[in-house]
């Protein structure tokens, strides 16, 4: 039998995701959710929802945080870690106030939250943040019992995030046909935002332009490329770029987008690119339409070979990494000295966000931060 690892003060992990339809008649009111207060009419979601009829209306990432789940819940099990887990989404069923609600009654009152979005911004955490506080408050005018909620860290240079990447990558260039191969450059690809968002992703004041947000990608583009060349023996040549983006023409995001790099590096003579995709935890609809399709599809027209990387997904070595943040966690709150686990030139992101990081346009509350009205 394992040793049982301790998580006390913690009584159960939550995996806090996007959510995404389950077929063709919840697209709409899905896309409702994710847009709701910004007045875009139904028949301009049915449009953007083509994105998800073309895959029958089913977005991958439930099916995707299933397996996490499990993956999660095994290897607590192996490793004697007993700490239940439980999931809950923003924007579709199981929406995060019900699974919250569940664990109230479930008894729990020491929470830990893993938001499947590694690195720092305000819509890969502090929105997040924004919906714990909003669901709090609903347990609260019901009447119940509220939990302390906590927050993992931000994950994007642990090692079972990274190593998993790595992997995936030199799979690709060998995927790649021999002639082509160690020519190959490499486009690590993450979801565009805007460029005010990303500059104050922070803490504002440790980051030039692109905040947080652009360095954390930054860093891990270089520990993937300088692990592919020591395993392969190839420096293959890399950029960060940019996908999915959307909102207004006018406000400027980051760039390049990946269709504009695959042209650029086709104009420049490169024989062939692996797309990696660092900035997204699984192979949901961004990966699977802006990749897979839209970008292959430009580069079929370019007649540029192209391969797609894996994402980590429910790979073994990050649910240990997960298991690694609790109990790396779990030990901090109980006061004991802990070493956090990263690699890179940045090291482990803070426990806490601080006050006024990552801030949205108009304020809004916020939990599992030093703001939090949920202390």
């Amino acid at each position: 039998m394992p040793d049982v690892l301790d998580a006390s003060p913690y009584d159960a992990l939550l995996v806090l995701s996007f959510g995404g339809p389950e077929g063709p008649d919840d697209v709409v009111p899905f896309l409702e959710n994710v847009t709701r207060g910004r007045g875009i009419p139904k028949e301009r979601l049915k449009e953007v929802g083509q994105h998800y009829f073309l895959f029958g209306g089913v977005s991958p990432i439930n099916d995707q945080n299933r397996a996490l789940l499990d993956a999660l819940r095994k290897d607590f099990a192996e490793h004697g870690l007993d700490l239940p887990v439980y999931w809950g989404n923003r924007n579709w069923a199981p929406y995060l106030t019900d699974t919250l609600r569940e664990m109230v009654g479930d008894g729990r009152r020491r929470i830990l939250v893993l938001a499947t979005s590694a690195y720092a911004s305000y819509s890969g955490c502090r929105q997040y943040r924004e919906n714990l506080a909003d669901a709090l408050a609903a347990l609260e005018s019901e009447g119940l019992e509220l939990p302390k909620i906590d927050k993992l860290r931000h994950y994007f240079n642990h090692p079972g995030f990274v190593e998993p990447m790595v992997d995936g990558v030199v799979r690709s260039l060998a995927e790649l046909p021999a002639e082509v191969r160690d020519g190959a450059h490499i486009a690590f690809c993450t979801h565009s935002i805007p460029t005010s968002a990303a500059d104050g992703s922070g803490p504002v004041e440790e980051h030039g332009d692109g905040g947080a947000y652009v360095r954390q990608h930054l860093d891990v583009a270089r520990l993937i490329a300088d692990a592919v060349r020591e395993r392969t023996g190839v420096d293959h040549p890399w950029q960060l770029v940019y996908q999915s983006r959307s909102g207004a023409p006018h406000i400027p995001w980051l760039e390049p987008d990946i269709c504009d790099h695959l042209e650029e590096r086709q104009a420049a003579g490169v024989p062939a690119v692996v797309m990696a995709p660092i900035g997204f935890v699984s192979d949901h609809m961004e990966v699977l339409y802006d990749l897979d399709t839209e970008a292959t599809a430009k580069a079929e027209e370019l007649g540029l070979p192209v391969r797609r990387s894996a994402t980590v997904g429910a790979d073994p070595r990050f649910a240990a990494a997960v298991r690694d943040l609790v109990l790396e966690r779990a030990g901090d709150e109980r006061g004991q000295e802990v070493t956090p686990c990263a690699l890179g030139t940045l090291g482990a992101s803070h426990n806490l966000c601080p006050v006024g990081c990552c801030p949205a346009r108009a304020p809004r509350p916020a939990a599992a931060g030093a703001d939090s009205p949920y202390a």
